[in-house]
């Protein structure tokens, strides 16, 4: 016995190693060698070959990604939508127990039936005003789909509760643990998954530039933080993530802001980004009829922050600059900043995106290690599942919607949002509505006295017979 260990701390020293302590001696010194030599050589082989199609298939994404965007809002939503699928197939195949599942035939797709009645819901109810525009343009396509614009929340409850009654039809006895927890699980992912990240639908049609802005700030964040974790890493962040750092984390923060400063601007250059799609049209090229003001110059004061503050803390703020000197309190006063509004509004994303962001990665690798799973699944070659790639930018979706429309949305009326609540008015009111229009536009010399006066007779002929 003292022989064997001896020999084995001796092979150790050189480098061998071995099977076990019985074995030792019956392996030649000579072919572990080579064993060992050969097993990190297979090692290299396969970091070489992930690392080579990790590359690829992030190439391929990018050109995709570019190309999308190039085509315009439509198909950008499409892809929001795609990538909601696989997200949704990733967390839904994590449950799943085969062996109960073939007790309960359909049930699986009674799951997708429950996230395509969502994606009714949440899509229509973002792209409403735009459907509208497209389907007025056409009196045939009105009547064809109209009613379902129109009456879309009912329908959309009736298709829940429809999908509700099945499951609670399609409950059998043994299996009623299962079912229930499947059932609480679907409704769950959609919760927490599929609607916050269905926020970005909305962004992409009020200018493209709330859609790639939030979510290129989340990728240049981990890009800023890894470099700068890398570089001068040395405390750890957070438990669940034992390779972040608070210096990556500060370092991230810094190269958001910069970034987010110059991207800002530079998108703010061209209408195809700043401009909202107020139709459906693909590639069709977009045009303000007058930029915003957020994206023209404008100087601000040091003072102008004093207007974002509540009533008695602006109060406090300038009760307290009184006690310094005049020559203080003028040099205060002329502090300025000439730039994009946009670019302050940058800014405020990047910073949400590097200090609250991230937390949504965090909150997925608790997941992760809960499940004891590496990826949430296989769908990018190389890069692990969709959800691994998208975990922050669900919560970034959420933040950027509330801020765009919280902060700078105009409250304006558009062309979509006049029809939108047009189309609700009983008959009679429409026709009211048309003919009080036609003496509208004629005043405003819009339209001609004679085309005007058709328009309004043929609405007053209507309202009087009470025929349609």
């Amino acid at each position: 016995m003292q022989l064997q260990r001896a020999l084995t701390v001796r092979l150790r020293r050189r480098g061998w190693r071995r099977n076990s302590f019985n074995n030792v001696d019956a392996v030649s010194p000579k072919l572990v060698r080579k064993t060992s030599n050969a097993g990190q050589q297979t090692q290299s082989e396969d970091r070489f070959r992930s690392f080579k199609v990790r590359t690829l298939s992030t190439i391929v994404l990018i050109a995709t990604f570019i190309g999308i965007i190039a085509t315009g809002h439509v198909p950008l939503m499409l892809m929001i939508l795609g990538i909601q699928f696989l997200m949704v197939r990733e967390l839904f195949a994590l449950a799943r127990v085969a062996p109960q599942e073939r007790k309960v035939p359909g049930f699986r797709a009674q799951q997708w039936y429950f996230f395509f009645v969502a994606a009714f819901y949440l899509y229509i109810r973002f792209i409403k005003t735009n459907l509208t525009v497209e389907l007025s343009s056409s009196a045939q396509t009105e009547a064809m789909f109209g009613w379902i614009i129109r009456h879309h929340t009912l329908l959309s409850f009736a298709l829940y509760t429809a999908g509700f009654v099945s499951f609670v039809l399609r409950l059998k006895k043994g299996l009623y643990s299962y079912q229930f927890q499947q059932y609480a699980w679907t409704h769950m992912i959609l919760m927490v998954i599929f609607l916050p990240s269905s926020f970005f639908v909305y962004n992409l049609f009020e200018g493209l530039i709330w859609f790639l802005l939030p979510a290129a700030l989340v990728v240049v964040n981990d890009i800023a933080a890894y470099l700068a974790g890398f570089f001068f890493g040395r405390t750890p962040l957070i438990k669940l993530s034992p390779k972040k750092t608070w210096e990556g984390f500060i370092g991230g923060l810094a190269g958001t802001v910069i970034v987010g400063w110059y991207l800002a601007k530079l998108l703010s250059q061209f209408n195809w980004f700043i401009c909202p799609r107020r139709d459906l049209s693909i590639i069709q090229p977009l045009h303000c009829d007058s930029k915003l003001d957020i994206y023209q110059p404008e100087t601000f004061y040091l003072t102008d922050l004093l207007t974002l503050l509540p009533a008695d803390l602006a109060n406090a703020v300038v009760s307290g600059l009184t006690r310094f000197s005049p020559g203080w309190q003028e040099a205060a006063r002329q502090v300025s900043l000439t730039c994009l509004p946009m670019q302050l509004h940058a800014v405020v994303l990047a910073t949400f995106a590097s200090l609250i962001a991230p937390f949504g990665g965090f909150f997925a690798s608790g997941f992760k290690r809960g499940f004891k799973i590496k990826d949430f699944g296989d769908s990018i070659p190389g890069h692990g599942g969709m959800t691994d790639r998208m975990d922050c930018q669900v919560v970034m979706s959420v933040f950027s919607y509330i801020y765009l429309t919280s902060y700078v949305a105009p409250a304006g009326p558009t062309v979509g949002s006049v029809l939108a609540a047009a189309v609700k008015l009983a008959p009679l009111e429409q026709l009211d509505l048309f003919e009080r229009m036609a003496n509208v536009l004629v005043g405003s010399k819009v339209l001609s006295p004679a085309i005007g006066e058709t328009i309004a007779a043929t609405a007053r002929r209507k309202l009087q017979t009470g025929t349609f």
